[in-house]
């Protein structure tokens, strides 16, 4: 692992997998994304549906903020909701005073483009392939008071113990956790949110992944009470529509902690149906990192620029890699599907791989 201060040309850090799959005149079948397929489910648009009637009135978001406390058992004061875990990463950087932030790299691009357009400088810590991508607490410097990580990290599908996260944890240093996809690990394992004994944890996590709701932007941020105020008071007015507020108070429902359960199960079936076929390709020079435990899987392979323009023509849209800080144009992450879809890609991939020579 190396400590990297990098500029921002190096990479596109404004780049996502939506970016794969729009503006395209053909129907791609969509692994650039990573939410869920077939989401969202009938009764969480009944229940968005039904909150329209109420477009009159401002947005009131008590009774969605408790219900997403009573889901981590937390007080109400530790929760605040926001318009997707990216408006999370905005406020962060505005809010906190912070002179030496790091980013844990490769993972999600969006923290360090929010808190380089907040005139911070950023240093990276780049986690490194040989290592499976794995932290190693003592590779972030001493005086960082501001430490970002993901968990399961987009796009390497690596999950951290929790044990090792939490070493990261000091006086006077944020240490932000981002769970977008923890509720597709069965039984959410290494979950950090509703913990209260590790300082300075700011835990964030997005329903659009799980639910379908990338559309409607909704997520919550779990930290200390004072934390919490601080991001509250950088934020708009209303910032969470009335129909976004219903889908949270929905999405943390019994039934609906009941069918993410059941999906995250079903998606770890799925990846481990992907990753035997990708394994299949190994005499190609594909490699699948790992071991995958989130709803994506990364693979390097060679020719991956080509191989991908040819899924394309082939029908398939996967998520370049080389815009993540430590990987580069040999990478692709790949959104778990259903097993149709994936034995139809597999024949793609087959294909491009012969097309590009491999």
């Amino acid at each position: 692992m190396a400590l990297t201060p990098m500029p921002t040309e190096a990479h596109d850090l404004r780049h996502h997998g939506d970016a794969e799959v729009r503006d395209d005149g053909s129907a791609l079948v969509d692994l650039a994304v990573n939410v869920r397929a077939d989401t969202p489910p009938a009764w969480l648009r009944e229940r968005i549906a039904e909150s329209l009637t109420g477009l009159a009135a401002y947005p009131d978001g008590r009774a969605a903020r408790a219900a997403v406390a009573a889901r981590h058992g937390l007080p109400a004061e530790r929760v605040l909701l926001t318009a997707g875990a990216a408006e999370a990463f905005v406020l962060l950087a505005r809010a906190l005073k912070v002179r030496q932030p790091v980013v844990v790299h490769p993972q999600f691009t969006e923290p360090e483009a929010a808190l380089r357009d907040a005139g911070h400088t950023v240093d990276r810590v780049l986690l490194r392939e040989e290592d499976g991508f794995r932290l190693d607490p003592s590779a972030v410097p001493e005086d960082a008071d501001l430490v970002v990580i993901g968990n399961p990290t987009n796009p390497t599908s690596v999950l951290h113990p929790a044990a090792t996260i939490a070493r990261l944890a000091r006086p006077g240093r944020t240490l932000v956790v981002d769970e977008a996809f923890m509720d597709a690990v069965p039984g959410e394992r290494e979950a950090l949110a509703g913990r209260t004994d590790v300082p300075g944890l700011v835990v964030l996590r997005s329903l659009t992944k799980t639910w379908g709701l990338a559309g409607l932007r909704i997520g919550y941020v779990l930290a200390a009470p004072e934390t919490i105020a601080d991001l509250e008071r950088a934020q708009p007015l209303w910032p969470v529509s009335t129909p976004a507020l219903a889908a949270a108070q929905a999405c943390v429902s019994p039934r609906a902690l009941a069918e993410a359960a059941h999906a995250a199960h079903r998606i770890a079936a799925d990846r481990a149906h992907l990753v035997a076929g990708l394994e299949e390709f190994a005499t190609d020079g594909l490699r699948v990192a790992g071991p995958a435990e989130g709803s994506f899987v990364l693979v390097r392979l060679p020719r991956a620029t080509a191989v991908r323009r040819h899924l394309r023509d082939l029908g398939f849209a996967v998520r370049r890699g080389d815009t993540f800080p430590g990987l580069g144009e040999e990478w692709l992450r790949l959104a778990v599907r259903d097993r149709a879809t994936v034995n139809s890609f597999l024949q793609a991939l087959d294909r491009a791989v012969t097309l590009t020579g491999g």
